[in-house]
């Protein structure tokens, strides 16, 4: 079904009014590095990031690490650049 099918990074930003507060979590195996190479890509996207708005959480068995960045978006363009460059980093298995 069509209706299954979860909405994009650009679909789910067509409702919203920009500035507005977005929540962003990657999800990803836990390394030395993930955190760092995640933070980064975030922070090109983001550069105002500050560290109250980020949250981490592991996994019960410390395998996977979830980190929700909550942005100031300034616009849908802003938004759907940052969804592609975390989607391409290896680091990420999933977001949402």
């Amino acid at each position: 079904m069509v209706d299954d099918i979860p909405p994009t990074a650009d679909e789910k930003t067509e409702l919203l009014q920009f500035p507005t507060s977005y929540p962003i979590k990657v999800v990803g195996r836990r390394s030395d590095t993930m955190r760092a190479n995640i933070d980064a890509i975030v922070r090109q996207h983001v550069p105002d990031l500050e560290e109250s708005q980020i949250k981490e959480r592991a996994s019960n068995q410390q395998h996977f690490l979830s980190i929700t960045y909550t942005i100031n978006a300034q616009s849908k363009e802003q938004v759907v650049a940052l969804a592609n460059a975390l989607q391409a980093s290896k680091d990420v298995i999933m977001l949402i």
